[in-house]
């Protein structure tokens, strides 16, 4: 069995090196749906949102793995590949000022408009209040991942090393936002 994880392995690093884009839309669209299928079921789902799975999936793939594989290129074209640490720390700031919260509030309005189905007005309300908790939680654990990514991770496996914790972070906004539509009714 680990003849079959080793090749699988170096089959997904080939992958990696002659299609990147391909290969992390690819990632972030499992990873995406690995965190909606384990968000469903700690909520409680008896049977899997196909519909809802789809849409994750679509958004993981369409824009997580494209936006990250773009943005770790453009910050160590900025940086010019730099690892000491004032580098690492002006990376992980301006990821921390720019990309957070722009996929944060991003992920919620796809979340409430697309995948839920919500009003606008509805999905703004939930936005403007939500919103404020989702980013100060994110600002208490992503600059950490960001420290060990930029720090110790090679650049064509951050947007991997990312993803992987994003799946985790998605379980937690899946279950947040979900909480929140339980307690609206």
């Amino acid at each position: 069995m680990g003849s079959i994880a080793k090749k699988g392995l170096q089959e997904y690093l080939i992958q990696l090196q002659h299609h990147p884009l391909r290969t992390k839309m690819i990632t972030a669209g499992t990873l995406s749906a690995i965190s909606d299928i384990v968000a469903q079921k700690l909520s409680g789902f008896q049977k899997l949102q196909l519909r809802r799975l789809l849409l994750k999936v679509i958004f993981g793939a369409a824009y997580l793995g494209p936006f990250g594989h773009f943005f770790h290129i453009f910050l160590d074209k900025i940086f010019k590949g730099k690892k000491d640490k004032k580098t690492v720390a002006k990376k992980v700031v301006l990821e921390q000022l720019t990309s957070s919260p722009w996929n944060n509030m991003l992920f919620m309005i796809y979340y409430g408009f697309v995948v839920e189905g919500r009003p606008w007005i509805h999905v703004k309300s939930k936005v403007k209040k939500e919103y404020p908790t989702v980013q100060y939680t994110a600002w208490t654990f992503w600059p950490v991942v960001g420290w060990v990514n930029h720090q110790y991770v090679p650049l064509q496996f951050r947007v991997i090393v990312h993803s992987v914790i994003a799946c985790l972070w998605g379980i937690f906004l899946n279950l947040r936002a979900r909480s929140m539509a339980l307690t609206k009714g």
